[in-house]
């Protein structure tokens, strides 16, 4: 990052959180001889068995094979790039661009956002997550067939040989310490009963050494300030389990207490009392979601009370936000994180989390029903013996704090619009937040009409991920050619757009925001019968332009000011402002314009449509659907 950047970022740091960080530093300076310590390890090591045998369903089971399958054959996808080569993995490949990252250099002196010198860092990082190896040891455990074990018993001894501690690019963040600590705990129950499990791990002194070194780091450097998102949740998850099931070292006990603390005091820094995540980006309300269960199930009654209602209350939260189809809002940043993997890829990741939260805390009546045949629920409801009984009095949440507010149609086909007038993201830099004030989404029975476009990336294609967490990169309004919020690079924002909520009833939405100060854009939605109308004003005028993403599976005829647009089996108007001038976009690259990303890493053509002109009224534009 240029010297610029780390001004901005400083700016955003309180006195603590720079102390704190200075701190690391010198830390980091003093451990380059850290590797060499060796740890002590209790002489009885044992790992507990599972209370009650899963009972798996058949669909999951043929799913988790499938999978497993293929990995065992080497292939597998991470972010759109497809690898044939995991039969044995090179640890430090990035197949994206063709380099590999320094396997024997200290670990924080290695430039990992630089793609020009290392790679596509969240390629090689991804699979030594290890999630693979809880898919092949999760289909040990329902075939019993122990050609999977072995692949995951040869996978971790490969891993630990090409990464000792404090050396090549997997020592580098708490994130990925964490989630590969829970992995390795999930690779352990799963391998229960296999003979060869003691010894690849409580009876093997290179996997103590690693579990030893893996959680001392994250004891060391944790997630601090303005970075405690998501990524110290994940640290504190992976630090719990492993504290809990591998309880095998003199600082085991010390380690599970400030993890449980840290579990606790975060997940609901972390979570809105409505029970959404506060990074208001809801794959990341997932990703802590299942981070969070995992371990709490591994801690049992040493949680208290608090943590396990604020899980029951982020699974309340999610069921109140699914459309129809059980797909929640796609709002903010995406990078396909999961916690746990056990399942195969066509699994549903949110009819897999509602059915978990079903098992675990049971379903409220406003709770969806939806297909449930996972594997992961089936595990999980294995361990549900260690969740406490709760008081089941739970009303249906309402996001006033979040600033999310869902409209939906009473009959016919599901109308499901989500409007938006939360804060912009989590803590001072909002690293996970895009410049979408005012924005809406909507679906009809469960397709994407008005789509947000999504992510695509992270790092290496700057133009791309400033486009993709632009305004104009969603459905609502830009002044004056700039962003509401102020970008101070991909993960950091210097100024932030505020929005309020004036209205919001269960047919009407009312909000404005200060982002292009001294304008103000307010914006009113109304869903009345098959017809939604939003009306957008703003006070002091300006050169506008209004965009509409419209789903991948909509095709457009724009005439004018009225777009007729088609999907299988269904038609739809969409009436524009007249006062703009409007033209349709699809696939442009210069700049980006007209895209649509399914998941990290990929991106296709979609249509936008773009209104540009000065503001002289309000601006109402119609949708009817059928």
């Amino acid at each position: 990052m240029d010297p610029s950047w780390y001004l901005r970022r400083l700016s955003a740091m309180g006195p603590a959180e720079i102390v704190g960080r200075v701190g690391d530093v010198v830390r980091k300076q003093r451990w380059r001889g850290e590797s060499q310590r060796q740890p002590t390890w209790s002489p009885t090591r044992t790992f507990a068995a599972w209370p009650a045998e899963p009972e798996v369903p058949a669909t999951g089971r043929e799913r988790l094979v499938a999978a497993a399958d293929r990995l065992m054959d080497g292939h597998a996808e991470y972010f759109g790039v497809a690898r044939d080569d995991l039969v044995a993995p090179d640890w430090a490949f990035d197949p994206k661009t063709g380099r590999r990252a320094p396997g024997d250099w200290y670990s924080f002196e290695i430039p990992y956002r630089d793609e020009n010198a290392i790679g596509d860092i969240k390629q090689i990082w991804e699979p030594s997550r290890h999630q693979h190896l809880t898919v092949l040891a999760a289909a040990y455990r329902v075939t019993g067939d122990d050609r999977y074990a072995h692949r995951v018993a040869d996978h971790l001894k490969s891993w630990w040989a090409a990464n000792p501690p404090m050396r090549g690019v997997h020592w580098l963040s708490g994130i990925e310490l964490g989630i590969r600590l829970l992995s390795w705990v999930w690779v352990r129950r799963l391998l229960d009963g296999w003979p060869g499990a003691p010894g690849l791990f409580e009876d093997n002194p290179e996997a103590l050494r690693q579990i030893w070194h893996h959680q001392r780091w994250l004891a060391a450097f944790p997630s601090r300030g303005t970075s405690a998102n998501n990524h110290v949740l994940a640290e504190a998850a992976g630090q719990l389990a492993a504290s809990c099931a591998f309880d095998w070292f003199p600082e085991s006990a010390s380690w599970r207490t400030d993890a449980i603390r840290s579990l606790d005091f975060h997940l609901r820094a972390n979570t809105f009392t409505s029970g959404l995540n506060r990074e208001l980006a809801t794959e990341y309300h997932g990703l802590v979601l299942e981070l969070s269960l995992a371990a709490a199930l591994e801690a049992g009654p040493r949680l208290p009370r608090s943590t396990w209602l604020e899980l029951r209350a982020m699974c309340d939260a999610l069921a109140a936000i699914v459309d129809c189809a059980g797909r929640p809002p796609r709002q903010g940043d995406a990078d396909d994180g999961y916690g746990l993997i056990v399942d195969g890829p066509e699994t549903d990741r949110w009819h897999s989390l509602l059915a978990t939260g079903d098992a675990l805390f049971g379903r409220a009546e406003w709770w969806p029903k939806l297909p449930d045949a996972d594997v992961r629920t089936a595990l999980f409801a294995a361990l549900r013996s260690r969740v406490p009984q709760l008081d089941n009095s739970r009303e249906r949440p309402v996001f006033s704090d979040a600033g999310m507010t869902i409209l939906r149609s009473d009959n016919g086909p599901e109308i499901w619009c989500r409007c938006d007038s939360g804060p912009h993201g989590f803590l001072a830099i909002a690293a996970h937040a895009h410049a979408d004030a005012l924005s809406l989404e909507v679906r009809h029975d469960g397709v994407d009409i008005l789509a947000d476009p999504g992510t695509y990336c992270y790092h290496g294609e700057p133009e791309w991920r400033a486009y993709f967490r632009s305004t104009l990169g969603h459905n609502t309004l830009q002044l004056g050619g700039v962003d509401q919020s102020t970008s101070g690079g991909p993960f950091l924002w210097t100024r932030h757009a505020n929005s309020r909520t004036l209205a919001a009833t269960p047919a009407q939405w009312q909000a404005e925001h200060d982002g292009y100060a001294p304008a103000l854009h307010r914006r009113t939605v109304e869903l009345s019968g098959r017809t939604l109308t939003v009306v957008d004003e703003v006070t002091g005028g300006g050169s506008a332009k209004l965009a509409f993403h419209l789903g991948p599976l909509l095709a457009v005829e724009l005439d004018g000011n009225t777009a007729q647009l088609t999907w299988p089996g269904r038609t739809a108007t969409l009436e524009l402002p007249s006062q703009l001038a409007w033209t349709a976009h699809r696939g442009e690259t210069n700049p980006p314009l007209g895209w649509y990303s399914p998941g990290f890493g990929r991106r296709e053509p979609a249509t936008t449509l773009l209104g540009s002109g000065p503001v002289t009224g309000p601006l109402t534009t119609v949708l009817r659907l059928p």
